[in-house]
């Protein structure tokens, strides 16, 4: 019996990889260049393969285990690789040939320590013995490759849940997929489908690549990211894009300049969105509504409030002005410039942060042909406002400039279907086009 133990080669400048996956057990036979152990650096994964053929007689390293160049892995006994016949031996009975009865013989007696070795590293082999061929050792009963493996982790499976139906009880995608399809089917109600499993982004030492700083995000950025993140895993988004023609909204609204700045105010294109958008409502009013904890219920709200997204030094605010549809422009004007000052002095009050019903995230002062705004959770719909541009449109005759206002709306499925939507973002238009719509 030759048993020569095999180290690990020369891989590069790593130090400490972490083993992910043993691909032998004890009494394997491998061939030249068969992988043996899978390693993970930050970069990529790679498989350690045989130097030379043989029978595995020990596993000297484990998942989880961390490991350098030299340091052996596995010992092989190489000798056996070169006489087949005792494992195989139903399979070839021909090849064992008559003129090796004498060896044959003493073969035996060297597998009767091997048995006697073998169970001395307690219930391991025990395990290894009903697992599939190159399964891991150590108790895990699973077997799948790298990029598999590391497909999983991307999703958060546990491995030793699935069930693989490749060759020899070998996971695949396709059996990750369907693990979480049957996981995402049997979970109920909305709060089971929070995204409380996904697996954290790994944390990496940027300072490897170049000079960093680090800088703290404040209260109202980690506040608003979270229930963002919230709003994004529970609510199923659909976005529905249009222009709408506010040339004569735009030309109404300078005619009233002088008037606005007589009252003290200042009328923005804001003002009238909110306006268009309380009619809106009111004639569609499954946007003014929030499904109930259960998920089974539709709220649907007899008041019009409607948060407006506010961007701040310390990050973006959604305060509410209540009741639009009761209130005239110069008194939204009033009130919408009252409530952006106390957002960017950090003074809002709870109330001015409750009981919205709907939100529109203006971004026309800043700039952008588009956007996909999020809905505000427990909202069921939010309007995203891009900036204006003069457009050539067809009149029927020749092309006129018009000036077009993008618009984004995004909904919660659930609540609302693509028809509903359309509906809903061509009766904006309507009123946004013509707001004589508003008095009928």
């Amino acid at each position: 019996m030759t048993v020569k133990s095999v180290p690990l080669p020369d891989i590069g400048n790593f130090k400490d990889l972490p083993v992910i996956e043993v691909l032998v057990a004890v009494g394997d036979r491998v061939e030249a260049e068969q992988s043996l152990i899978t390693l993970e650096s930050d970069k990529a994964t790679m498989e350690i393969p045989a130097p030379f053929a043989g029978v595995v007689k020990k596993v000297l390293v484990k998942t989880d285990d961390t490991v350098n160049v030299g340091d052996i892995i596995v010992e092989i006994d190489a000798q056996d690789a070169a006489s087949p016949a005792p494992e195989p031996a139903k399979a070839e009975p021909a090849a064992s040939s008559v003129p090796a009865p004498e060896p044959t013989a003493p073969t035996p007696v060297e597998a009767a320590p091997a048995v006697a070795v073998a169970p001395t590293p307690a219930a391991a082999p025990a395990n290894v013995v009903n697992s599939p061929i190159n399964a891991p050792t150590f108790g895990a009963t699973f077997h799948a490759s790298p990029s598999v493996r590391a497909f999983a982790r991307t999703l958060g499976v546990d491995l030793a849940k699935v069930t693989g139906t490749g060759v020899k009880g070998r996971i695949q995608k396709d059996d990750i997929t369907a693990f979480v399809k049957n996981a995402l089917t049997q979970s109920s109600g909305p709060v089971a489908t929070a995204g409380g499993s996904i697996p954290p982004l790994p944390s990496i030492d940027f300072s490897q690549f170049g000079k960093i700083e680090t800088v703290p995000l404040s209260r109202i950025q980690k506040r608003s990211g979270k229930h963002l993140s919230t709003c994004w895993l529970n609510i199923p988004h659909v976005t529905q894009f249009d222009e709408t023609d506010i040339t004569d909204l735009e030309a109404f609204r300078q005619s009233l300049k002088a008037r606005a700045e007589k009252a003290g105010v200042k009328l923005t294109p804001l003002v009238f969105i909110l306006k268009a958008v309380a009619h809106t409502l009111a004639d569609f009013p499954k946007f003014n509504a929030s499904l109930d904890a259960s998920g089974e219920n539709l709220i649907l709200k007899k008041y019009i409030h409607i948060g407006v997204a506010v961007d701040t030094p310390n990050g973006l605010v959604v305060p509410v002005i209540r009741n639009v549809d009761q209130k005239g422009l110069f008194e939204l004007s009033a009130e919408l410039a009252a409530v952006s000052v106390r957002a960017r002095d950090g003074k809002l009050s709870p109330d001015d942060m409750s009981g919205g019903c709907f939100s529109i995230s203006s971004l026309g002062g800043i700039g952008g042909a588009q956007f996909t705004p999020i809905v505000n959770g427990p909202e069921v719909a939010i309007l995203g406002v891009s900036r204006s541009k003069m457009s050539p449109v067809w009149n029927g005759e020749t092309f006129e400039p018009r000036l077009m206002l993008p618009l984004a709306l995004s909904y919660d499925h659930r609540v609302i279907d693509g028809a509903q939507g359309a509906r809903f973002i061509t009766g904006l238009s309507a009123v946004l086009s013509d707001l004589r719509e508003l008095i009928l």
